[in-house]
């Protein structure tokens, strides 16, 4: 070794550039890691809420939405339908909605804030296909029911209520998703009221 005298101004400025040049680059490496945790824009819009007017929907129409990459359901509902729901308690599996298949504000005989306005995620509880919607000829699949859903995958079938009918491969009722009315036209589906 060398009797050169030790430069410790030197030796301190080498320090901290190679302490600050090291938190740079361990915050160049972190910051895309930690940002690749946050869900994508693309997965914040599949997830977002969506808002509906259903100000020209007529009697018995059924519009489709989609909401998280699955069909959602809007029927606008006639009397007819809602006198119709209330005889069909015991041919069906889960009648009072005993299962949690819907928010606590839906557990009702409509399954849904408004009666005459039915809000359900359009996919089987059997192997998740998507039903048809059968307006007005349900009464091939069950006698004596003018209207209802129809799974023609493994044959389950649902009133206009989604409530599954017994004997048939679907173990429970349509699902119903979180909703609420911003206003008497619009409904926003994937919140419930209060939610920000």
């Amino acid at each position: 070794m060398s009797n050169v005298p030790v430069n410790s101004g030197r030796r301190k400025f080498l320090t901290l550039t190679t302490a600050v040049v090291g938190g740079v680059g361990a915050a160049a490496v972190a910051v895309p890691f930690v940002k690749s945790w946050s869900p994508s824009e693309k997965a914040k819009a599949a997830g977002a809420p969506v808002a509906i007017d259903i100000s020209k929907i007529e009697p018995g129409q059924l519009i489709r939405v989609e909401w998280r990459g699955k069909p959602v359901w809007i029927v606008s509902r006639t009397q007819q339908i809602l006198d119709e729901l209330a005889t069909l308690n015991d041919q069906l599996r889960d009648p009072n909605s005993d299962e949690p298949q819907q928010p606590e504000y839906a557990t009702n005989a409509a399954r849904s804030l408004k009666p005459e306005i039915f809000v359900a995620v359009g996919i089987c509880t059997h192997l998740g296909c998507s039903p048809t919607y059968l307006p007005d000829s349900f009464t091939e699949q069950v006698e004596g029911v003018e209207s209802g859903f129809f799974c023609p995958c493994h044959g389950s079938k649902f009133d206009l209520a989604g409530r599954v009918f017994q004997n048939v491969p679907a173990p429970l009722n349509l699902v119903i998703p979180p909703h609420h009315y911003v206003s008497d036209t619009k409904i926003l589906i994937g919140l419930d009221k209060g939610e920000v």
